[in-house]
């Protein structure tokens, strides 16, 4: 009788945007010998950081990263298909560095992408882990409220001035960041007004439709989440974290909340799986 074949392992942390996927995986990445893949669809261009959320070097504590900055033209859109020749190519090279690659980002149509088109037979190639980091809808809506803010407080509105292109579309390539667009109109009169209250009320507009955007794409993102898992079957271990989240929102201590509820049980995920391959909600 034939040996079973042995399958190499993958990791991926999946979530709506702002639920803590990227703090995970460094928390993860520190304690076993990982590398991370990128799979955020705007994170992979150079650019617009404070808008996007990327993760800053000085903050990756040394885990190599994969797939982030490695677009500079901002007028190229970066297909499933492309990110799936990256993902599994970094994959490989991981793997040949003796690590586990950790996947992490919120575009779910990338990921799907990778996981079941039979092009890339990923199922007979690579054993799954799939962690699911969830807040309830209230109570990241607030969070990323505030999230927005906090990233027009650290030059939110200058990033997006010097990337601004007079014409540009926004239905492909890094403007397809959710900020671009909605500061479009603010970046134009800013220039050639004189009114401030108008300029005032225009940018306070730009910053509500930043949010009411951000909101709707978290909705959008934990909709496929919920169609990988219930309809295609994924078997995600899911960690809600909305106790955690709820603490930050009231300025509350929570660094101990965040071992005990999301990092512990993701760390006992990761390890059992990595021990016997199996899958198990912790």
């Amino acid at each position: 009788m034939a040996a079973p074949i042995c399958k190499k392992k993958v990791v991926f942390i999946m979530g709506s945007t702002g639920t803590g996927k990227t703090k995970l995986s460094i928390n993860l990445g520190s304690q076993i010998q990982s590398e991370i893949i990128n799979s955020d669809k705007i994170q992979v261009y150079k650019g617009l950081d404070i808008l996007v959320n990327k993760i800053p070097e000085s903050e990756r504590c040394g885990i190599p990263h994969h797939l982030l900055d490695i677009i500079e033209d901002h007028d190229y859109t970066f297909t499933s298909d492309d990110f799936c020749k990256h993902a599994l190519a970094a994959i490989d090279l991981i793997h040949q560095n003796g690590h586990l690659p950790i996947i992490v980002g919120g575009s779910n149509n990338y990921l799907e992408a990778l996981v079941e088109n039979p092009n890339n037979a990923f199922r007979s190639k690579y054993e799954c882990c799939f962690i699911w980091l969830h807040v309830s809808l209230p109570v990241l809506f607030q969070y990323l409220d505030k999230r927005v803010d906090e990233m027009v407080d650290a030059g939110l509105v200058d990033e997006i001035r010097e990337a601004y292109v007079p014409g540009a579309s926004y239905s492909h390539g890094l403007r397809r960041a959710i900020g671009v667009a909605e500061f479009d109109q603010y970046i134009l009169i800013e220039k050639e007004s004189h009114d401030e209250v108008y300029k005032e009320k225009m940018l306070q507009d730009a910053i509500r439709r930043t949010k009411e955007n951000t909101f709707k794409l978290a909705e959008v993102q934990l909709q496929k989440i919920h169609r990988l898992n219930y309809e295609l079957g994924w078997g995600m271990n899911m960690i809600d974290s909305t106790l955690v989240f709820d603490a930050i929102l009231r300025g509350q201590k929570y660094m101990d909340l965040y071992q005990e509820i999301i990092l512990k049980p993701s760390m006992n995920v990761v390890h059992k799986f990595l021990e016997e391959g199996t899958q198990e909600a912790p």
